[in-house]
């Protein structure tokens, strides 16, 4: 994906650069920003966790469809064949989300599983072994980011997460969006998904340690049931480590902060363009800084 992606309330935007070297922004507006939701804790969170998978795909998919359509010109649709076009997009979506499901719980549910159970021949506490799960489970998905981090299409992509966390960096700390100031802000950012993936990991550890069944198969699946209670509770975690500059607060977001090292990466100018015209699209940051220093 060249590009980035920003929300703001209900409207989001992507950003992309072309092969022209133009930046084509798309903006949308989602239907509900979760209002209702948004007030109940944990609940909000695991209403942010599926909400944002939905959109940031939809992005991914829609920004990819920028440089087909450069690739080959686009004959004229009748209003029947974008209907047709449409609803093939969203199928497709579907198929993407749960095969991606289905990898997810294969790689990071199931293989750590049953790789702990080969401890338990010399282990026989659950609560130790579950701990060695999580390990697992850590190590896979680091292993994970650092190898597709390797990869020169996913580094960009990595790249332009760079660009979109110091973007925003840059108005946090109260100095005008551009080019030079934005180079100047942190690529790290404590609200950033990675952390967020993190929190998910450790806190399944001590979640796991207290599931307790005789049949295998059943713990299995009271891990996967247990997922959305998990991210609801780290939403909250990375939603108050937002918002604090609490010593305690920030040295348990340290670990996510430094996971991040693998998955930003110092943007170039032309990424930074990208990442300022996305922000621009759905956030009016002049007014913001107005409003702070006033």
């Amino acid at each position: 994906m060249e590009g980035v992606m920003m929300r703001n309330g209900k409207d989001y935007a992507v950003a992309v650069r072309l092969t022209d070297g133009s930046i084509h922004v798309d903006k949308k507006q989602m239907k509900s920003d979760g209002e209702k939701v948004n007030k109940i804790p944990i609940v909000r969170g695991i209403y942010s966790f599926v909400n944002s998978l939905v959109v940031g795909l939809g992005s991914l998919m829609n920004s990819a469809s920028y440089f087909e359509d450069e690739e080959e010109e686009k004959k004229p649709l009748t209003p029947e064949e974008e209907e047709a076009v449409r609803r093939k997009e969203k199928l497709e979506m579907g198929a993407t989300l749960a095969l991606s499901f289905v990898l997810a719980m294969v790689l990071f549910m199931v293989l750590p599983f049953y790789a702990s159970k080969l401890f338990g021949l010399i282990i026989p506490s659950d609560r130790i072994l579950a701990v060695i799960e999580g390990v697992i489970r850590v190590i896979i998905f680091l292993l994970y980011i650092y190898i597709i981090g390797k990869t020169e299409d996913i580094h960009r992509v990595f790249m332009y997460h760079g660009a979109e966390h110091k973007c925003i960096n840059c108005i946090e700390h109260g100095m005008e969006l551009n080019v030079e100031n934005v180079k100047k802000a942190s690529r790290f950012h404590k609200r950033c998904g990675t952390s967020f993936i993190f929190i998910v990991l450790i806190i399944s550890i001590f979640v796991f340690m207290f599931i307790h069944s005789d049949v295998r198969l059943i713990q299995l699946l009271l891990r996967i049931v247990f997922i959305p209670l998990i991210a609801g509770v780290s939403y909250e975690f990375i939603r108050l480590a937002g918002r604090s500059e609490n010593a305690l607060v920030n040295l348990l977001s340290k670990p996510g902060l430094f996971l991040q090292r693998l998955t930003t990466a110092e943007p170039d100018e032309s990424m930074i363009e990208v990442g300022i015209a996305s922000v621009e699209s759905v956030f009016d940051w002049k007014a913001y800084l107005a409003k702070e220093q006033s």
